[in-house]
C-alpha cells in the first residue's frame, strides 16, 4: 500500500509540474514555432516530467486496478487548474471550480477503497 501511495503521488506531481513546465515554457518562448521550444529549459523540463508521469503511470497500473488509479490521479487536473490560476496567472471560471469540487469528493470517495479489487487474484 506504501508504494502504490508513493507512485500515486509521483504520478500526480510529475503530471501537474510537467504541464505546469511545458505551459510556462511555450507562453515564454521567444523563437520559432519549432525549434524554439525544443531550446527553452522550462520546456525539456516539462517534457522530462511527462515522460516520468507515463512511466510512473504505467508502473501504477500494472499492479492496481484502473478503477483505483484513474479517479485518484485525477486529483492532477485539480492541482493543475490551481497552478494555472495561482502561478501563471490563468481565469478559473467558477464552473471550473465547481468542477474541482467535484473531482475532489469522487477522489475522496475512491480513495477510501484499497488499490485491489477484495476476493479477486491476479489479473490475467
Amino acid at each position: 500500500m506504501r508504494k502504490t501511495l508513493l507512485v500515486t503521488a509521483v504520478v500526480v506531481l510529475s503530471n501537474v509540474l510537467g504541464n505546469l513546465s511545458l505551459s510556462w515554457g511555450m507562453h515564454h518562448q521567444r523563437e520559432g514555432w519549432l525549434l524554439g521550444p525544443l531550446l527553452n529549459p522550462w520546456v525539456v523540463l516539462g517534457i522530462a516530467l511527462l515522460i516520468l508521469w507515463t512511466f510512473s503511470r504505467m508502473a501504477l497500473l500494472s499492479w492496481a486496478d484502473l478503477s483505483y488509479v484513474l479517479p485518484t490521479t485525477a486529483v492532477g487536473y485539480v492541482l493543475t487548474a490551481a497552478a494555472g490560476h495561482f502561478v501563471l496567472g490563468e481565469h478559473v471560471s467558477g464552473a471550473r471550480w465547481m468542477g474541482a469540487v467535484l473531482i475532489m469528493a469522487g477522489v475522496a470517495l475512491v480513495g477510501r477503497t484499497g488499490p485491489r479489487s477484495a476476493g479477486e487474484g491476479t489479473p490475467p
